[in-house]
Protein backbone atom coordinates (compact mmCIF):
# COMPACT_ATOMS: atom_id res chain seq x y z
CA UNK A 1 0.00 0.00 0.00
CA UNK A 2 1.51 3.63 -1.25
CA UNK A 3 1.59 6.64 0.78
CA UNK A 4 -1.26 8.23 -0.55
CA UNK A 5 -3.38 5.08 -0.08
CA UNK A 6 -2.47 4.77 3.71
CA UNK A 7 -3.06 8.73 4.04
CA UNK A 8 -6.79 8.22 2.65
CA UNK A 9 -7.36 5.09 5.21
CA UNK A 10 -6.70 7.17 7.71
CA UNK A 11 -9.20 10.38 6.77
CA UNK A 12 -12.10 7.48 5.77
CA UNK A 13 -11.73 6.26 9.28
CA UNK A 14 -11.19 9.68 10.68
CA UNK A 15 -14.48 10.25 8.74
CA UNK A 16 -16.48 7.39 9.86
CA UNK A 17 -15.58 7.31 13.04
CA UNK A 18 -17.08 10.85 13.40
CA UNK A 19 -19.79 9.99 12.75
CA UNK A 20 -20.13 7.15 14.98
CA UNK A 21 -19.00 9.21 17.89
CA UNK A 22 -21.76 11.77 17.03
CA UNK A 23 -24.26 9.27 16.22
CA UNK A 24 -25.48 9.02 19.96
CA UNK A 25 -25.51 12.68 20.53
CA UNK A 26 -27.97 13.07 17.47
CA UNK A 27 -30.27 10.78 18.74
CA UNK A 28 -30.23 11.86 22.04
CA UNK A 29 -31.17 15.57 21.34
CA UNK A 30 -33.98 14.29 18.79
CA UNK A 31 -35.36 13.07 21.96
CA UNK A 32 -38.25 15.07 23.62
CA UNK A 33 -36.90 16.63 26.85
CA UNK A 34 -39.39 14.23 28.58
CA UNK A 35 -38.05 11.80 26.99
CA UNK A 36 -34.34 12.58 28.01
CA UNK A 37 -35.57 13.33 31.51
CA UNK A 38 -37.09 9.89 31.67
CA UNK A 39 -34.28 8.13 30.37
CA UNK A 40 -32.03 10.25 33.01
CA UNK A 41 -34.03 9.38 35.96
CA UNK A 42 -33.35 5.47 35.00
CA UNK A 43 -29.89 5.90 34.42
CA UNK A 44 -29.95 5.46 30.82
CA UNK A 45 -28.25 8.52 29.75
CA UNK A 46 -25.31 7.52 27.32
CA UNK A 47 -21.85 8.28 28.35
CA UNK A 48 -20.16 9.66 25.41
CA UNK A 49 -22.57 12.60 24.47
CA UNK A 50 -21.93 16.67 23.83
CA UNK A 51 -23.51 17.93 26.92
CA UNK A 52 -24.80 21.22 27.05
CA UNK A 53 -23.71 23.73 29.35
CA UNK A 54 -26.10 25.58 31.86
CA UNK A 55 -25.99 28.88 29.46
CA UNK A 56 -27.14 26.59 26.60
CA UNK A 57 -29.92 24.03 28.05
CA UNK A 58 -30.67 26.12 31.01
CA UNK A 59 -31.10 24.63 34.59
CA UNK A 60 -29.56 25.95 38.27
CA UNK A 61 -26.46 26.78 39.24
CA UNK A 62 -25.20 26.42 43.31
CA UNK A 63 -22.70 27.78 45.07
CA UNK A 64 -21.35 25.63 47.90
CA UNK A 65 -19.36 27.16 51.43
CA UNK A 66 -17.47 24.22 53.14
CA UNK A 67 -17.74 25.10 56.42
CA UNK A 68 -14.17 24.86 57.71
CA UNK A 69 -14.99 25.74 61.61
CA UNK A 70 -16.29 22.06 61.65
CA UNK A 71 -13.08 20.38 59.67
CA UNK A 72 -11.50 17.56 62.02
CA UNK A 73 -8.17 19.39 61.62
CA UNK A 74 -6.54 16.13 60.76
CA UNK A 75 -5.90 16.99 57.25
CA UNK A 76 -5.44 20.56 55.12
CA UNK A 77 -8.02 22.81 54.17
CA UNK A 78 -6.86 22.10 50.53
CA UNK A 79 -7.13 18.12 51.14
CA UNK A 80 -10.85 18.77 52.54
CA UNK A 81 -12.10 21.04 49.84
CA UNK A 82 -10.40 18.43 47.24
CA UNK A 83 -12.26 15.96 48.95
CA UNK A 84 -15.35 17.83 49.52
CA UNK A 85 -15.35 18.19 45.76
CA UNK A 86 -15.21 14.93 44.76
CA UNK A 87 -17.66 13.55 47.28
CA UNK A 88 -20.50 16.26 45.56
CA UNK A 89 -19.29 15.02 41.89
CA UNK A 90 -19.95 11.36 42.95
CA UNK A 91 -23.36 11.65 44.57
CA UNK A 92 -24.45 13.86 42.00
CA UNK A 93 -22.94 11.05 39.05
CA UNK A 94 -25.07 8.28 40.99
CA UNK A 95 -27.89 10.91 41.05
CA UNK A 96 -28.63 9.73 37.38
CA UNK A 97 -27.83 14.06 35.95
CA UNK A 98 -25.34 12.91 33.81
CA UNK A 99 -21.36 15.45 33.76
CA UNK A 100 -22.24 18.55 35.24
CA UNK A 101 -19.27 21.41 35.73
CA UNK A 102 -18.52 20.82 39.75
CA UNK A 103 -15.23 23.50 40.01
CA UNK A 104 -13.48 25.15 43.40
CA UNK A 105 -13.47 28.89 43.70
CA UNK A 106 -11.64 30.74 45.76
CA UNK A 107 -10.66 29.22 49.09
CA UNK A 108 -13.61 27.29 50.77
CA UNK A 109 -15.98 27.59 47.68
CA UNK A 110 -17.77 24.83 45.09
CA UNK A 111 -19.67 25.87 42.32
CA UNK A 112 -22.18 23.24 41.01
CA UNK A 113 -23.61 23.52 37.87
CA UNK A 114 -27.13 21.47 37.45
CA UNK A 115 -28.04 21.97 33.75
CA UNK A 116 -31.52 20.86 33.15
CA UNK A 117 -32.51 20.93 36.23
CA UNK A 118 -34.88 24.09 36.77
CA UNK A 119 -36.36 22.66 40.28
CA UNK A 120 -33.30 21.36 41.90
CA UNK A 121 -34.44 21.06 45.88
CA UNK A 122 -33.36 16.98 45.66
CA UNK A 123 -30.01 18.03 44.05
CA UNK A 124 -29.49 20.47 47.15
CA UNK A 125 -30.63 18.03 49.81
CA UNK A 126 -28.29 15.53 48.42
CA UNK A 127 -25.28 17.33 48.21
CA UNK A 128 -25.63 19.19 51.69
CA UNK A 129 -26.39 16.23 53.45
CA UNK A 130 -23.21 15.42 55.60
CA UNK A 131 -24.43 11.94 56.00
CA UNK A 132 -22.10 10.91 59.44
CA UNK A 133 -23.32 7.06 59.74
CA UNK A 134 -22.19 5.54 62.94
CA UNK A 135 -22.82 2.28 64.79
CA UNK A 136 -22.92 2.60 68.88
CA UNK A 137 -24.64 0.46 71.40
CA UNK A 138 -27.55 1.30 73.27
CA UNK A 139 -26.88 2.21 77.12
CA UNK A 140 -29.79 0.60 79.47
CA UNK A 141 -28.30 0.77 83.22
CA UNK A 142 -29.57 2.55 85.39
CA UNK A 143 -27.01 5.97 85.26
CA UNK A 144 -28.09 5.65 81.41
CA UNK A 145 -31.90 5.82 82.14
CA UNK A 146 -31.20 8.90 85.05
CA UNK A 147 -29.42 10.91 81.87
CA UNK A 148 -32.56 10.71 79.96
CA UNK A 149 -34.84 11.79 82.58
CA UNK A 150 -32.74 14.66 83.25
CA UNK A 151 -32.67 15.50 79.82
CA UNK A 152 -36.27 14.64 79.03
CA UNK A 153 -36.47 17.69 81.99
CA UNK A 154 -35.21 20.07 79.89
CA UNK A 155 -36.51 22.28 76.62
CA UNK A 156 -34.58 21.82 74.37
CA UNK A 157 -30.77 20.03 75.36
CA UNK A 158 -29.81 19.61 71.93
CA UNK A 159 -28.13 21.83 69.30
CA UNK A 160 -28.98 22.42 65.57
CA UNK A 161 -27.00 19.47 64.56
CA UNK A 162 -28.61 17.23 66.91
CA UNK A 163 -25.28 17.48 69.62
CA UNK A 164 -26.22 17.72 73.20
CA UNK A 165 -25.73 21.70 74.22
CA UNK A 166 -22.91 22.37 76.65
CA UNK A 167 -25.34 22.70 79.75
CA UNK A 168 -27.26 19.44 78.75
CA UNK A 169 -23.84 17.66 78.41
CA UNK A 170 -23.06 18.38 81.83
CA UNK A 171 -26.08 16.09 83.14
CA UNK A 172 -24.24 12.70 81.30
CA UNK A 173 -22.25 11.02 82.87
CA UNK A 174 -19.14 10.00 81.28
CA UNK A 175 -19.33 7.32 78.61
CA UNK A 176 -22.53 7.97 77.50
CA UNK A 177 -23.78 10.32 74.87
CA UNK A 178 -27.66 10.72 74.61
CA UNK A 179 -29.36 11.43 70.97
CA UNK A 180 -32.99 11.61 69.43
CA UNK A 181 -34.19 9.21 67.32
CA UNK A 182 -36.56 9.81 64.30
CA UNK A 183 -39.95 9.61 66.36
CA UNK A 184 -37.57 12.42 68.62
CA UNK A 185 -37.84 10.52 72.05
CA UNK A 186 -33.74 9.98 73.69
CA UNK A 187 -31.40 7.36 73.63
CA UNK A 188 -28.44 6.74 75.66
CA UNK A 189 -25.50 5.32 73.99
CA UNK A 190 -21.92 4.79 73.89
CA UNK A 191 -20.03 8.14 73.85
CA UNK A 192 -17.50 6.89 70.97
CA UNK A 193 -18.42 4.61 67.76
CA UNK A 194 -16.65 1.86 66.96
CA UNK A 195 -17.79 1.84 63.45
CA UNK A 196 -18.62 4.62 61.29
CA UNK A 197 -19.53 5.09 57.48
CA UNK A 198 -15.84 4.80 56.60
CA UNK A 199 -15.93 1.41 56.68
CA UNK A 200 -19.08 0.93 54.52
CA UNK A 201 -17.64 -0.69 50.79
CA UNK A 202 -21.79 -0.56 49.40
CA UNK A 203 -25.19 0.58 50.04
CA UNK A 204 -28.11 -0.49 47.81
CA UNK A 205 -31.75 -0.05 48.46
CA UNK A 206 -33.69 -3.44 49.04
CA UNK A 207 -36.72 -4.06 51.18
CA UNK A 208 -37.55 -4.37 54.68
CA UNK A 209 -39.82 -5.28 57.15
CA UNK A 210 -43.26 -4.78 56.60
CA UNK A 211 -42.40 -3.91 52.92
CA UNK A 212 -41.04 -0.87 53.76
CA UNK A 213 -37.71 0.53 51.55
CA UNK A 214 -34.44 -0.40 53.84
CA UNK A 215 -30.57 0.29 53.00
CA UNK A 216 -28.71 -2.55 52.55
CA UNK A 217 -24.90 -1.97 53.30
CA UNK A 218 -21.35 -4.18 53.16
CA UNK A 219 -18.46 -3.32 55.18
CA UNK A 220 -14.85 -4.00 53.56
CA UNK A 221 -12.42 -5.81 55.12
CA UNK A 222 -11.25 -4.12 57.77
CA UNK A 223 -14.97 -2.93 58.54
CA UNK A 224 -16.16 -6.23 58.79
CA UNK A 225 -13.50 -6.99 61.29
CA UNK A 226 -14.55 -3.84 63.42
CA UNK A 227 -18.37 -5.05 62.85
CA UNK A 228 -17.39 -8.47 63.87
CA UNK A 229 -15.87 -7.28 67.25
CA UNK A 230 -18.27 -5.08 68.07
CA UNK A 231 -21.47 -7.13 67.52
CA UNK A 232 -19.84 -10.39 68.97
CA UNK A 233 -19.21 -9.00 72.09
CA UNK A 234 -22.79 -6.91 72.80
CA UNK A 235 -24.82 -10.32 71.82
CA UNK A 236 -28.32 -9.43 73.12
CA UNK A 237 -27.93 -5.69 73.41
CA UNK A 238 -29.32 -3.34 71.20
CA UNK A 239 -27.01 -1.38 68.20
CA UNK A 240 -28.37 1.95 67.20
CA UNK A 241 -27.82 3.01 63.66
CA UNK A 242 -26.92 6.42 63.80
CA UNK A 243 -27.00 8.59 60.68
CA UNK A 244 -26.32 12.66 61.41
CA UNK A 245 -26.09 12.83 64.95
CA UNK A 246 -29.93 10.63 64.42
CA UNK A 247 -31.01 7.36 65.29
CA UNK A 248 -32.76 5.66 62.86
CA UNK A 249 -32.72 2.15 64.36
CA UNK A 250 -31.95 -0.02 67.46
CA UNK A 251 -32.20 -3.88 66.41
CA UNK A 252 -31.12 -6.29 68.87
CA UNK A 253 -27.74 -8.17 68.35
CA UNK A 254 -28.74 -12.01 67.85
CA UNK A 255 -25.98 -13.04 66.44
CA UNK A 256 -22.10 -12.16 65.18
CA UNK A 257 -22.85 -9.76 62.30
CA UNK A 258 -19.57 -8.92 59.57
CA UNK A 259 -19.59 -8.10 56.69
CA UNK A 260 -23.54 -7.41 55.81
CA UNK A 261 -26.12 -5.21 57.78
CA UNK A 262 -29.20 -2.61 56.71
CA UNK A 263 -30.78 0.15 57.68
CA UNK A 264 -34.47 -0.08 58.85
CA UNK A 265 -37.34 2.65 59.61
CA UNK A 266 -40.29 4.00 57.86
CA UNK A 267 -38.10 5.45 54.71
CA UNK A 268 -39.94 6.47 51.36
CA UNK A 269 -38.32 4.91 47.73
CA UNK A 270 -36.93 8.22 47.53
CA UNK A 271 -35.20 8.92 50.98
CA UNK A 272 -33.99 4.76 51.09
CA UNK A 273 -32.41 6.19 47.13
CA UNK A 274 -30.68 9.12 48.75
CA UNK A 275 -29.52 7.55 51.89
CA UNK A 276 -27.38 5.18 49.26
CA UNK A 277 -26.03 7.22 47.17
CA UNK A 278 -24.80 9.41 50.29
CA UNK A 279 -23.11 6.17 52.10
CA UNK A 280 -21.62 4.94 48.34
CA UNK A 281 -20.23 8.25 48.29
CA UNK A 282 -19.01 8.75 51.36
CA UNK A 283 -19.50 11.35 54.31
CA UNK A 284 -18.62 15.42 53.46
CA UNK A 285 -15.07 16.29 55.81
CA UNK A 286 -17.70 19.39 56.73
CA UNK A 287 -21.18 20.76 56.13
CA UNK A 288 -21.58 22.51 53.07
CA UNK A 289 -23.99 25.51 52.82
CA UNK A 290 -25.65 26.50 50.33
CA UNK A 291 -25.06 30.62 49.72
CA UNK A 292 -26.08 31.25 46.45
CA UNK A 293 -28.17 30.11 44.24
CA UNK A 294 -29.55 31.00 40.74
CA UNK A 295 -32.18 29.43 37.82
CA UNK A 296 -31.91 29.57 34.45
CA UNK A 297 -35.01 29.08 32.20
CA UNK A 298 -34.90 26.59 29.15
CA UNK A 299 -35.59 29.36 27.10
CA UNK A 300 -32.58 31.45 27.45
CA UNK A 301 -30.46 28.66 26.19
CA UNK A 302 -32.70 28.24 23.15
CA UNK A 303 -32.41 31.29 22.41
CA UNK A 304 -28.38 30.90 22.76
CA UNK A 305 -28.61 27.86 20.77
CA UNK A 306 -30.84 29.40 17.82
CA UNK A 307 -28.41 33.03 17.79
CA UNK A 308 -25.27 30.68 18.02
CA UNK A 309 -26.20 28.22 15.17
CA UNK A 310 -27.43 31.21 13.12
CA UNK A 311 -23.83 33.04 13.71
CA UNK A 312 -22.00 29.97 13.10
CA UNK A 313 -23.84 29.00 9.64
CA UNK A 314 -24.08 32.87 8.03
CA UNK A 315 -20.23 32.99 9.39
CA UNK A 316 -19.03 29.62 7.44
CA UNK A 317 -21.47 30.48 4.26
CA UNK A 318 -19.39 33.66 4.10
CA UNK A 319 -16.30 31.83 4.62
CA UNK A 320 -17.03 29.24 1.79
CA UNK A 321 -18.05 32.29 -0.59
CA UNK A 322 -14.67 34.10 -0.32
CA UNK A 323 -12.58 31.28 -0.46
CA UNK A 324 -14.24 30.07 -3.52
CA UNK A 325 -14.44 33.63 -5.40
CA UNK A 326 -10.69 34.07 -4.00
CA UNK A 327 -8.81 31.00 -4.51
CA UNK A 328 -11.29 29.42 -6.55
CA UNK A 329 -11.15 25.75 -7.18
CA UNK A 330 -8.34 25.12 -3.85
CA UNK A 331 -10.78 27.42 -1.90
CA UNK A 332 -13.39 24.59 -2.27
CA UNK A 333 -10.66 22.51 -1.21
CA UNK A 334 -10.26 24.39 2.12
CA UNK A 335 -13.84 24.82 2.81
CA UNK A 336 -14.76 21.08 3.00
CA UNK A 337 -11.57 20.80 5.14
CA UNK A 338 -12.80 23.29 7.35
CA UNK A 339 -16.30 21.55 7.11
CA UNK A 340 -14.24 18.01 8.47
CA UNK A 341 -12.44 20.76 10.82
CA UNK A 342 -16.33 21.14 12.88
CA UNK A 343 -17.19 17.35 12.54
CA UNK A 344 -13.91 16.07 13.68
CA UNK A 345 -14.24 18.56 16.63
CA UNK A 346 -17.58 17.83 17.57
CA UNK A 347 -16.97 14.27 17.51
CA UNK A 348 -14.03 14.46 20.07
CA UNK A 349 -15.60 16.75 22.44
CA UNK A 350 -18.38 13.94 22.41
CA UNK A 351 -15.90 11.16 23.01
CA UNK A 352 -14.60 13.19 25.99
CA UNK A 353 -18.11 14.12 27.00
CA UNK A 354 -17.20 17.67 27.31
CA UNK A 355 -20.17 20.56 28.09
CA UNK A 356 -20.73 22.58 25.31
CA UNK A 357 -21.20 26.50 26.84
CA UNK A 358 -21.27 29.61 24.79
CA UNK A 359 -17.60 30.06 25.63
CA UNK A 360 -16.82 27.01 24.11
CA UNK A 361 -18.88 27.80 21.03
CA UNK A 362 -16.16 31.27 21.09
CA UNK A 363 -13.67 28.26 21.65
CA UNK A 364 -14.85 26.99 18.45
CA UNK A 365 -15.07 29.60 16.23
CA UNK A 366 -11.57 30.81 17.24
CA UNK A 367 -10.20 27.35 16.13
CA UNK A 368 -11.99 27.63 12.62
CA UNK A 369 -10.59 30.90 12.30
CA UNK A 370 -7.03 29.50 12.92
CA UNK A 371 -8.06 26.16 10.45
CA UNK A 372 -8.83 29.38 8.13
CA UNK A 373 -5.60 31.27 8.87
CA UNK A 374 -3.44 28.33 8.15
CA UNK A 375 -5.32 27.39 4.62
CA UNK A 376 -4.72 30.92 3.44
CA UNK A 377 -0.99 30.95 4.09
CA UNK A 378 -0.45 27.33 1.89
CA UNK A 379 -2.87 28.80 -0.86
CA UNK A 380 -0.69 32.03 -0.99
CA UNK A 381 2.59 30.29 -0.99
CA UNK A 382 1.35 27.95 -3.23
CA UNK A 383 0.37 31.00 -5.51
CA UNK A 384 3.58 32.34 -5.52
CA UNK A 385 5.13 29.41 -6.51
CA UNK A 386 2.63 29.37 -9.62
CA UNK A 387 3.97 33.30 -10.69
CA UNK A 388 7.45 31.13 -10.33
CA UNK A 389 5.91 29.06 -13.23
CA UNK A 390 6.64 25.53 -11.22
CA UNK A 391 5.03 22.85 -12.20
CA UNK A 392 2.22 21.89 -10.37
CA UNK A 393 3.20 18.58 -8.39
CA UNK A 394 6.41 21.16 -7.24
CA UNK A 395 3.50 24.17 -6.44
CA UNK A 396 2.06 21.95 -4.14
CA UNK A 397 5.01 20.58 -2.29
CA UNK A 398 6.90 24.01 -1.98
CA UNK A 399 3.39 25.40 -0.56
CA UNK A 400 2.71 23.42 2.12
CA UNK A 401 6.60 23.31 2.91
CA UNK A 402 7.31 26.89 2.93
CA UNK A 403 3.70 27.43 4.42
CA UNK A 404 4.58 24.75 7.58
CA UNK A 405 6.79 26.92 10.11
CA UNK A 406 4.38 29.79 10.27
CA UNK A 407 1.33 27.33 11.11
CA UNK A 408 2.97 25.70 13.61
CA UNK A 409 4.38 28.93 15.46
CA UNK A 410 0.63 30.65 15.48
CA UNK A 411 -1.00 27.50 16.23
CA UNK A 412 2.02 26.92 19.14
CA UNK A 413 1.59 30.18 20.92
CA UNK A 414 -1.98 30.23 20.80
CA UNK A 415 -1.86 26.07 22.44
CA UNK A 416 0.13 27.65 25.05
CA UNK A 417 -2.23 30.57 26.02
CA UNK A 418 -5.03 27.55 25.89
CA UNK A 419 -3.26 25.24 27.91
CA UNK A 420 -2.44 28.33 30.43
CA UNK A 421 -6.36 29.56 30.55
CA UNK A 422 -7.24 25.64 30.99
CA UNK A 423 -4.53 25.64 34.28
CA UNK A 424 -5.57 28.65 35.87
CA UNK A 425 -9.01 29.45 34.65
CA UNK A 426 -12.69 27.84 35.92
CA UNK A 427 -15.96 27.23 34.47
CA UNK A 428 -16.58 28.77 30.99
CA UNK A 429 -12.80 29.95 30.80
CA UNK A 430 -12.09 26.11 30.91
CA UNK A 431 -14.52 24.92 28.46
CA UNK A 432 -13.48 27.64 25.94
CA UNK A 433 -9.93 26.73 26.98
CA UNK A 434 -10.68 22.73 25.91
CA UNK A 435 -12.69 23.47 22.80
CA UNK A 436 -9.58 25.83 21.40
CA UNK A 437 -7.01 23.00 22.27
CA UNK A 438 -9.25 20.01 20.65
CA UNK A 439 -9.66 22.74 17.97
CA UNK A 440 -6.04 23.43 17.13
CA UNK A 441 -4.90 19.94 16.99
CA UNK A 442 -8.30 19.28 14.71
CA UNK A 443 -7.15 22.24 12.44
CA UNK A 444 -3.83 21.28 11.77
CA UNK A 445 -4.98 17.78 10.52
CA UNK A 446 -7.96 18.96 8.43
CA UNK A 447 -5.99 21.98 6.69
CA UNK A 448 -2.49 20.46 6.19
CA UNK A 449 -2.71 16.75 6.08
CA UNK A 450 -6.84 16.19 4.75
CA UNK A 451 -6.10 19.50 1.96
CA UNK A 452 -2.54 17.61 0.86
CA UNK A 453 -4.24 14.24 0.50
CA UNK A 454 -6.76 15.77 -1.70
CA UNK A 455 -4.13 17.37 -3.89
CA UNK A 456 -2.05 14.86 -4.08
CA UNK A 457 -5.63 12.31 -5.38
CA UNK A 458 -5.92 15.15 -7.99
CA UNK A 459 -2.36 14.33 -9.21
CA UNK A 460 -2.90 11.04 -10.31
CA UNK A 461 -5.08 12.40 -13.08
CA UNK A 462 -2.29 14.56 -14.33
CA UNK A 463 -3.85 17.69 -14.31
CA UNK A 464 -2.15 20.72 -16.05
CA UNK A 465 -3.42 23.59 -13.64
CA UNK A 466 -5.61 23.31 -10.94
CA UNK A 467 -7.15 27.05 -10.27
CA UNK A 468 -5.48 28.90 -7.11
Amino acid sequence: MNKLAIKWTIILAAIFGAVALLWPSYEWYSKTPQEREKLEASGDRPKRILNLGLDLRGGSSLLLELDVSKLSGKESLNDSMQRAIEIVRNRIDQYGVGEIPITRQGEKWISVQLPGIANPEQAEALIGKTAMLEFRIVKDDAAAQEAVNKLNELDNPFNADGTLTEEAAKLVPAGITVMKDKQGFLVALTDTAAVTGADLEDARVTTGEYGYPAVSFQFNGEGAKKFGNLTGANLKKDLAIVLDNTVQSAPTINARITRDGQITGQFTMEEARQLAIVLRAGALPAPVNIIEKRIIGPGLGEDSIKSGVKASLVGFVFIVLFMSIYYRFSGVISSIALLLNLVFLLALMAYFSATLTLPGIAGIILSLAMAVDANVLILERMREEKDKGQPLPIIIKEGYDKAWSAIFDSNLTTWIASLLLFQFGTGPVKGFALTLTLGLFVGVFTSVFVTRAIYELLLTANPKEISI
